[in-house]
């Protein structure tokens, strides 16, 4: 079969590969889609501890299932299925309580796993018995049921931020996630949301999502804008979609009292040590938290919300290559002109 392999730092090659193989307690999978993650991107120009090359990439994956090993019951030939990133052991006290995105082994597609920029994925036992792996709705494309995986990372962070009626919600970051989040906020309660983003240009495709304020924070003061919008009693929520430790350090300054403030995005491993003033935290009893990937729950609620058309996902997805074009993919993903880039084996 075809594949991109990671084979070292910036480097992606296309090429034949032995075909995966199935047992008993397996599936095969011929992908349909798989969208470029940040972390993909990452992983390409600095490397992972989990990501051994050479490795297949790609975690946000979905495709029909064209083999079943014979004692596998919960999928069948022929079922349109989406995956997520994060394989729970199954094992462990966290896996035990559901929330498997904090197994200690950490697990996932892409990584220890081979992923979904190739022809046809393997998914062994522990990912058919425990991971992110769930039938898609008859109305949703594959291109649509790939961005599942996202949108769980969003759920998961936004309950974590126990968004709630009437709150007012601050995003840092214009992403797609960014951008997903004003939908799910939405959902979930939040009656004003505010975006703020240093790049206009990035603003402007924001816009279309439905934030009630946007914000060019390399125009302006975002701190003091938030503080106006509010009243001057500061944001309910505050979460920091990208991976900036300037915006940590204002997100804390744009909580209000009692604020939750969510450090969604990673920072990079060499710059990730951050100055706060900790008396915020104390004299205005902020909550500061974070959230890492999402648990099989999350994704199969983010298939509902997809097949429901309760969030226009397709929205978010901007351009589509073909595995032969990745790296012209990983280029457009990278440069922030666009939406979700969807690679199409």
């Amino acid at each position: 079969m075809k594949a991109a392999v990671f084979e070292d730092i910036e480097k992606i090659i296309v090429k034949d590969v032995p075909m995966p193989e199935i047992d008993d307690n397996s599936i095969l999978v011929r992908v349909k889609a798989c969208a470029i993650c940040g972390s993909d991107i990452r992983i390409f120009h600095h490397g992972n501890k989990r990501v051994k090359p050479p490795q297949i990439l790609g975690h946000e994956i979905a495709g029909e299932v064209v083999e079943v090993g014979k004692k596998v019951t919960k999928f069948k030939l022929g079922d349109r299925v989406a995956m997520g990133g994060d394989i729970p052991c199954g094992e462990c006290k966290y896996c035990e309580s559901g929330i498997g995105n904090n197994c200690n082994i950490n697990y996932a597609l892409g990584y220890q796993f081979p992923g979904g920029f190739a022809e046809y994925v393997l998914l062994n036992s522990l990912v058919v018995n425990y991971g992110p792996v769930h039938k898609i709705p008859a109305n949703v494309s594959y291109d649509e049921a790939a961005l599942a995986e996202p949108l769980a990372c969003v759920l998961n962070g936004l309950e974590l931020s126990n968004i709630k009626l009437g709150d007012t919600v601050v995003i840092i970051g214009a992403g797609p996630v960014g951008c997903m989040m004003i939908e799910v906020a939405r959902h979930m309660g939040a009656t004003k949301i505010i975006m703020v983003q240093r790049s206009r240009p990035r603003l402007e495709i924001a816009k279309k999502f439905g934030a009630n304020v946007y914000i060019c924070s390399s125009e302006e003061n975002a701190v003091s804008r938030v503080w106006e919008e509010t009243g001057d009693q500061g944001a309910d929520v505050v979460i920091v979609a990208n991976s900036s430790p300037e915006a940590q350090v204002d997100a804390l300054k744009m909580a209000g009292n009692r604020g939750r403030v969510n450090l969604f995005g990673g920072l990079p491993k060499n710059n990730s040590l951050v100055t706060f003033d900790t008396n915020i935290i104390h004299y205005r009893e902020i909550f500061v938290h974070g959230s890492h990937g999402a648990s099989p729950g999350h994704h199969r609620k983010a298939l509902e919300l997809i097949g429901s058309g309760a969030i226009k996902i397709g929205n978010y997805i901007s351009h589509k290559f073909s595995l032969d074009d990745i790296l012209e993919g990983y280029k457009m993903a990278e440069s922030h002109e666009g939406m979700r880039v969807v690679i199409n084996p």
